[in-house]
């Protein structure tokens, strides 16, 4: 496997009140990947992205980027990164070609109107060239935060909360604009609050809580792991409550509200399932169902679980 384009080792944050908000953080994120990083409000995630991007100082660790060390090589390594940041940084009264080719010039980069214009028509933003920034709908603003962060052609691209705000249709536009730029070689680091934005997009996904990175995983063995399926029978009689016969199931039955339906919570990986005796076991105590169906656990219930477990353990 190539070297990682951006390696973090015991990456720490505290501060003189004492709160810890990264508690040595170790990661590799590999080139070419969408790597999506998942946490409660709170967690650290902005205060990792904005110490690798150079905007808040460290208590202790170590990052290259790219090989480049993030202190010692500080220009050549700032260069390979863009940092769309969550909250709107823009000049309102600067037309949108302006303050885009602004920022390619912050990085000492030269002229390049090619380079500007490819990515506006890439974003959709082309025929908004010459619109003010105040005049642009919210999502139009976003996506001019992502044309300043791509101005100086980086490497690496952060994408702190990109869609927060914006409707779903332009969420999915944004996907599609996000698998575009990784197509073209630019890695891809994102945090979100939404679930299915990772579920979709990420080829792998981090969690970090209370400033602990609790799980790093490939998306699809992450939740072939950790992921359970549910069996739901439809009765064809109500119960009042689960009876005795069943008690054996109790920590994986659940009976609804109305009594009309029971969930089976199990390991769909396990070699013995206890679908066929739990289904014995139902004929035997006299209940019947009419329907029967199956559901795989999401990104989200295997983010629900793993925050829970930490905060447990905790």
């Amino acid at each position: 496997m190539s070297d990682p384009i951006l390696s973090i080792r015991g990456l720490r944050k505290s501060y003189a009140s004492g709160t810890e908000a990264l508690k040595s953080i170790d990661l590799d994120i590999r080139r070419g990947e969408i790597f999506a990083l998942l946490g409660p409000n709170g967690a650290g995630k902005t205060t990792l992205i904005s110490i690798v991007c150079g905007i808040v100082n460290a208590t202790a660790g170590e990052v290259l980027i790219d090989g480049f060390h993030w202190r010692d090589r500080y220009r050549e390594a700032r260069t390979r990164i863009g940092l769309v940041p969550q909250e709107l940084h823009i000049d309102m009264f600067e037309p949108v070609i302006s303050t885009v080719t602004f920022s390619r010039g912050l990085f000492g980069k030269a002229p390049d109107a090619a380079h500007i214009e490819k990515v506006l028509r890439d974003l959709s933003l082309w025929d908004k060239r010459n619109t003010i920034m105040k005049e642009l709908s919210g999502g139009m603003k976003r996506r001019v935060m992502i044309a300043k962060a791509l101005a100086h052609e980086p490497e690496i691209l952060f994408l702190d909360e990109p869609t927060a705000g914006v409707d779903v249709e332009l969420r999915r536009d944004m996907w599609e604009l996000v698998r575009g730029l990784r197509d073209k070689g630019t890695t891809i680091i994102l945090t979100t609050h939404y679930i299915e934005e990772a579920e979709e997009m990420a080829d792998r996904v981090g969690v970090i809580s209370n400033g602990e990175l609790i799980v790093v995983e490939e998306k699809q063995a992450l939740m072939k792991k950790l992921g359970r399926k549910v069996l739901r029978l439809q009765l064809t009689e109500p119960l009042l409550a689960i009876p005795a016969a069943l008690t054996h199931y109790q920590w994986d039955l659940e009976l609804g509200e109305d009594g009309a339906a029971v969930t089976y919570e199990f390991d769909a990986t396990a070699d013995r399932t206890g679908i066929a005796s739990l289904l014995s076991a139902m004929r035997d105590a006299g209940i019947a169902f009419k329907d029967l169906d199956t559901k795989q656990s999401s990104l989200e219930d295997i983010f629900v679980g793993l925050i829970h477990e930490q905060r447990s353990a905790a």
